[in-house]
């Protein structure tokens, strides 16, 4: 699998892993008062996405720049 696809589909996954974890927060600061870590538990996934994101916005530009330098 190329690194480009495997970025895709590990983003797809990551936003699915940031939802579960919003979601289980949710429940945990409605139910009571959780520990901080339940707080920023989201934070994870969602700077991985970021990142991973920030990958895939990137690849059109950098792969027109590397077909142009190639002619």
């Amino acid at each position: 699998m190329r690194s480009s696809k495997w970025v895709r589909q590990s983003h797809r996954w990551l936003s699915v892993a940031f939802t579960v974890t919003v979601l289980a927060a949710m429940v945990a600061v409605s139910r009571e008062e959780p520990a901080m870590w339940v707080v920023y538990l989201p934070l994870f996934p969602l700077v991985l996405q970021f990142l991973t994101g920030l990958f895939l916005f990137v690849l059109p530009y950098a792969s027109k720049r590397r077909a142009a330098r190639e002619t």
